[in-house]
């Protein structure tokens, strides 16, 4: 019996070892996926990214090749859209069923989905010079707007006004933002609405997005704009 509790306690100490060295493991590998992601970032992020490898035990996962579930978060990440460089807040993901290759240098996820965060800031910058883009209330049907001002000047008679307008905020072709005016004000007016779309309707791709990743969905609330994106076979890396 004696000898029974002893190879028990032997077991219960082996366990926790095993534990503990598949916890600094994945520590370990978390810290160095996020300097490669801060390396590939360089000084398009102002902030250090968060890594967070999921499953266990790690090591076992390692042998096989293949990590249940990889999340990251990513503060102020420039990049570039329309020719423009903007800012995006944050940038979030996760990843599941990631299939390591080629000396682990190289990861593709099975599925994937993750959230930009647009500050409204960061919208103005991506827009044209001199153009606003703020929050604008509830709808009378209770959907968040968002507000796109800016300052036009009417062909013919040279005159500059001041406009302030609803849009939509959607995106297309996986990796686009557009704001759409939902209605101009004056549009009777010869070429008013023309001069003001071409001020505040525009589109702008974003770049640094990771392949087989793509924008599907646009929430605007108080605080910016999360774009949703969502992809199958996504390279995380290689």
């Amino acid at each position: 019996m004696r000898a029974l509790r002893i190879g028990l306690v032997i077991l219960v100490v082996l366990a926790g070892l095993f534990v503990a060295a598949d916890r600094i493991a994945v520590n370990l590998a978390e810290d160095e996926v996020a300097k490669k992601l801060k390396g590939e970032l360089g000084s398009a992020s102002s902030g250090d990214p968060e890594v967070s490898i999921e499953g266990f035990p790690f090591l076992t996962q390692v042998a096989g090749k293949e990590l249940d579930k990889v999340t990251a978060q990513v503060k102020g990440v420039t990049a570039k859209a329309g020719g423009r460089e903007v800012r995006l807040s944050e940038v979030s993901m996760e990843a599941t069923d990631v299939a390591l290759s080629d000396n682990y240098s190289s990861a593709v996820a099975d599925h994937a989905t993750g959230t930009v965060h647009l500050s409204y800031k960061d919208l103005s910058n991506a827009a044209d010079e001199g153009v606003r883009v703020s929050y604008g209330g509830k709808s009378n049907s209770g959907k968040d707007q968002v507000k796109v001002s800016a300052s036009v000047t009417i062909p013919l008679v040279g005159k500059t006004i001041e406009r302030s307008v609803y849009s939509t905020v959607s995106v297309a072709g996986g990796k686009t933002v557009r704001l759409h005016a939902d209605e101009v004000p004056g549009s009777k007016i010869p070429g008013i609405e023309k001069a003001i779309r071409e001020k505040i309707d525009f589109d702008r791709t974003i770049d640094k997005l990771p392949e087989g990743l793509k924008l599907d969905k646009v929430d605007a609330d108080k605080d910016g704009v999360d774009l949703s994106m969502e992809g199958t076979g996504v390279h995380l890396a290689g």
